[in-house]
């Protein structure tokens, strides 16, 4: 076996898929600098102070809570009692916003893509999965759905009528208050712990790694890299996301400024032959071969035939990075226009150079003044034979998973009566997730699908079409079955169902229900029990959400199954 092999061999990803299959075996993953880059508990801090959420004296004493931990002169116990005494009186049901948002805004785009493929390996295999973090719930939750995890096992602070007390519900799931956790889940779930993975970035999780047969340390620390030596354990660091390198810089910086390159290539074309239309095409294939290169954004396209067969058509892609446009660059080149939100026009020269390049700004919040913006794009369909490219999900998403469609792109397929070609992009997010502005080098996997025929499409019809184009997108993605389970639930929410209360099991996970954190998501509701309320003034750390969902909650050390919240 070569060296390259036995490396290979050796990685985390690799021993998955070599391992056996079922789910008496547990995949076990710890949440901050495992699954996500960086401390989730700092975002949340850092997000409290620009809110101004914390007094001056809290932050103080937050700060000297903190650097006690960080140098061993208070546990993770006292380290827990300092922050939950500042909630007093907090509802959770404020916190449980604050995750949303926290999620949204920091934590979504820290998720490693390695860290992802390797919970799908384990999936894959039918093995269990968790989350087993010294982190609360409320930081962990939503990625927890957005990866489709089946279990959370977390520190918990303790919450009476819907607030918290200011106190803690021990065991805290930190050092042997894992192994507990773990313990219990597998006494639950007929786990055999002797033949199960644990991930883990620090040492402070010796006991669970010591306690599982197959231990990994992943992008560990100086201490638990030199445990790993001597136990002999496989190491594996991630680098795609967390602070990136000096060249991650530079290649992100002249990648988006070879949009501006191109166009400046492109004037002799301009000037000598009186065609914008040509010189444009240049400026559009010439920046999505630099753009990819410079970034190291390698396309693996299947379809790729599917570009030219139907041209004039609309273009339909699922938007999940800002890499797209370089992609699409590449892959269409030539006799396109598009759609942005209208705020990319304000952009220094690149808003100017997209409007020569024929893409139409539109107000999202107008669907009026939307439909009217894009009435251009169909002549431009009819009389100039150019493609159009849309995103139907109108914006980004936080992760791969496919957003909801808005029917624009079908209206303009019905008005210019030609075919849609769907463009769908798995992985683009590799290179830059939402909110993220490095972009890192990373193999994109792109599916050109067969054109469709909209010639017998009518507006009677309309929601049909999306759905079954949506469903080509969610086939091609993987995703066909998740849908078809979240659809499952929202009819089993729609059903009489009868209500049961909940309890504290202290010392112990309780277990909550995922289906109802699906359920809500589908149904936009809130799924928070009410109670009584105590007569004291509220404080809230965030303001309130529209259509979030969270789960059924329970106030102890939680085992939370949310793998359908996502579906």
């Amino acid at each position: 076996m070569t060296k390259k092999k036995s490396a290979d061999y050796q990685s985390h990803l690799q021993d998955v898929l070599d391992a056996p299959e079922g789910p008496h075996i547990a995949a076990l993953f710890d949440f901050d600098g495992t699954i996500i880059a960086g401390y989730s508990a700092t975002a949340m801090l850092w997000e409290k102070i620009k809110r101004r959420e914390m007094t001056a004296d809290e932050v103080v004493e937050t700060i000297n809570v903190m650097a006690q931990y960080s140098t061993g002169n208070m546990g993770f116990s006292g380290l827990m009692t300092g922050a939950a005494k500042f909630m007093k009186g907090v509802t959770e049901d404020s916190y449980f916003e604050f995750g949303e948002e926290l999620y949204a805004k920091y934590i979504a785009r820290k998720v490693y893509p390695e860290a992802r493929a390797l919970i799908e390996a384990h999936r894959a295999k039918g093995h269990t999965i968790a989350i087993v973090s010294s982190a609360t719930i409320y930081q962990i939750e939503p990625t927890a759905r957005d990866l489709d995890i089946e279990h959370v096992l977390c520190s918990q602070y303790e919450v009476e009528n819907g607030e918290f007390t200011g106190n803690i519900i021990r065991p805290l799931c930190f050092g042997e208050g894992k192994v507990i956790a773990a313990e219990n889940l597998a006494a639950d779930y007929g786990l055999d712990l002797d033949n199960s993975y644990f991930y883990s970035d620090s040492y402070d999780d010796i006991e669970l790694l010591e306690r599982v047969g197959k231990p990994r340390p992943l992008n560990p620390n100086t201490r638990l890299r030199e445990a790993a030596r001597e136990h002999g354990w496989p190491l594996e660091k991630y680098e795609s996301r967390g602070q990136g390198k000096p060249v991650d810089y530079v290649r992100t910086i002249y990648a988006t400024g070879s949009l501006i390159g191109s166009a400046i290539a492109s004037l002799p074309i301009w000037a000598l032959t009186g065609s914008q239309r040509e010189a444009m095409n240049f400026s559009t294939g010439l920046f999505g071969d630099i753009a990819t290169a410079l970034t190291g954004c390698e396309l693996d396209v299947k379809g790729e035939e599917n570009l030219w067969t139907s041209r004039p058509c609309i273009f339909v892609f699922n938007h999940q990075s800002k890499a797209d446009v370089m992609i699409l660059a590449k892959l269409i080149r030539r006799d396109m226009g598009g759609v942005a939100k209208k705020e990319v026009r304000d952009t220094p020269v690149i808003g100017k150079l997209m409007e020569l390049a024929g893409t139409v700004f539109i107000d999202r919040a107008n669907a009026g003044s939307a439909i009217k913006a894009m009435a251009p794009l169909i002549d431009a369909v009819k009389i100039d034979g150019k493609s159009i490219v849309i995103a139907p999900e109108g914006t980004r998403t936080l992760s791969p998973k496919l957003g909801p469609f808005k029917k624009g792109a079908f209206h303009m397929a019905i008005q210019a009566g030609v075919p849609m070609v769907p463009i769908v992009i798995h992985n683009a997010g590799d290179v830059a997730p939402k909110n993220e502005f490095l972009m890192r080098p990373a193999k994109v996997r792109v599916d050109v699908l067969p054109a469709v025929d909209t010639s017998r499409w009518t507006t009677r019809t309309l929601n049909q079409h999306v759905a079954e184009v949506r469903g080509m997108f969610l086939d091609a993605l993987g995703q066909a079955e998740e849908e078809e389970a979240l659809e499952a639930l929202v009819n089993e929410e729609a059903a009489p169902a009868k209500k049961t209360g909940v309890g504290k099991q202290a010392g112990k996970p309780v277990a909550r229900t995922g289906k109802q954190a699906a359920k809500k998501a589908a149904a936009g509701k809130k799924s928070v029990k009410t109670a009584p309320k105590k007569t004291v003034a509220k404080k809230a750390v965030a303001k309130p959400t529209a259509n979030r969902s969270t789960p059924d909650r329970k106030s102890a050390t939680a085992r939370v199954p949310v793998s359908e919240a996502a579906k």
